[in-house]
């Protein structure tokens, strides 16, 4: 029997170690009952299938959500530090980390998507300002509360 976190550290362990991945750190990876998550940026169409063939051969993996970005310009800095943001999003148990996109732009990061409480934003942003690399962050991430009478 697998459990989360464990296959959440070897696909981590994984992606680190397979040469074909050009920079690995910018793959963020969960695991929810043997789902692989992989968000992120890589290179090209190849590296994203490599990226995906690597998390389905983890022991206890059932399946894996492909939510990784092809973008061939090498912006490495940026996009490592956007690998580690949703890295520590997807962390949290605090944050819904797949209502919440991080994009970087000269080390400036800014969370964007939407939430049921604002407790939810403030621990996204609270899990990313820890970060180094990070040169600043801007919260656009809405509070959106059904039900409400406004």
């Amino acid at each position: 029997m697998y459990d989360d976190k464990g296959i959440t550290q070897a696909a981590r362990a994984a992606l680190d170690g397979d040469s074909r991945l050009a920079h690995p750190v910018e793959i963020a990876v969960s695991s929810r009952s043997g789902t692989v998550t992989v968000r992120g940026t890589v290179r090209s169409m190849h590296q994203r299938r490599i990226a995906v063939e690597i998390a389905k051969s983890v022991p206890g993996v059932s399946d894996v959500v492909d939510e990784l970005h092809v973008d061939p310009r090498d912006r490495f800095i940026d996009d490592e530090v956007r690998g580690a943001a949703l890295q520590a999003l997807m962390s949290s148990d605090s944050v819904p980390a797949d209502q919440i996109d991080v994009h970087v732009a000269n080390g400036w990061l800014t969370l964007k998507g939407e939430v049921k409480r604002q407790s939810e934003s403030d621990a996204a942003f609270a899990a990313v300002s820890r970060l180094s690399g990070v040169g600043g962050i801007t919260n656009e991430i809405k509070v959106v509360t059904a039900g409400m009478a406004g």
